[in-house]
């Protein structure tokens, strides 16, 4: 049976977007060859290694990312549901041209791990050739998933580099614990060249806005 892994880079940042990576091997054989492959969790390589394991897994395997831009994100009312919107592209996509019975399993990012894989299979156009499993920690436990992590935390990557370079600016990770995204927040803010890289409705951002209205009232 084919499977499809699933998983996203960059929930959590106040800067750029978020990716979703799907990925699809034939058999479990083939998945045991991602592990000996090197497939792990993104979070637990070094960037010189997702780059080389990136680059084999789209040569080798079919996969398909979508992205989510901070404005999107923002628009969005649940960030767990716009996942969700867009996992099921992801799997329509890989699903295409399939006629049998595939095995999907998504890192889920909400608690409830039932009712969020319930809102996904409402997204799915071939719902009776999809074997659907919502698990927490994914990543760790299938190397289709972790393959899908590296290829979305890469895609990510080269989306921040390059945006540093057009925008002439160097931002941090984009994470809200890094000193230089903040610096870099507070430094352009009310500056409309940067919005589209800014999450808006992200606290971090919000606390900065409050502040920076505080001090014009003053």
């Amino acid at each position: 049976m084919k499977k499809i892994g699933i998983d996203d880079a960059g929930r959590g940042p106040v800067l750029g977007p978020m990716a979703l990576c799907g990925l699809m091997v034939d058999d479990e054989s083939e998945e045991a060859n991602l592990k000996l492959m090197g497939a792990k969790d993104s979070k637990l390589l070094t960037r010189n290694q997702r780059e080389k394991l990136a680059k084999k897994f789209k040569e080798d395997y079919k996969y398909h990312v979508e992205l989510s831009s901070p404005k999107e994100i923002d628009d969005f009312p649940n960030l767990n549901n716009l996942e969700a919107v867009k996992c099921g592209i992801i799997i329509n996509t890989l699903m295409k041209d399939e006629v049998e019975k595939v095995k999907v399993v998504v890192d889920c990012p909400s608690v409830n791990t039932k009712a969020w894989g319930d809102f996904l299979m409402d997204m799915i156009v071939k719902k009776d050739l999809v074997d659907l499993h919502s698990e927490h920690k994914a990543d760790l436990n299938h190397p289709s998933v972790s393959a899908a992590s590296i290829i979305a935390k890469e895609t990510r990557e080269d989306m921040l580099k390059e945006l540093k370079r057009e925008l002439g600016v160097n931002f941090g990770s984009g994470y809200p614990a890094d000193p230089r995204t903040k610096e870099f927040l507070v430094e352009t803010y009310g500056d409309s060249k940067y919005d589209s890289l800014i999450r808006k409705s992200w606290s971090t951002y919000k606390k900065i806005a409050d502040n920076q209205g505080q001090k014009k009232l003053f």
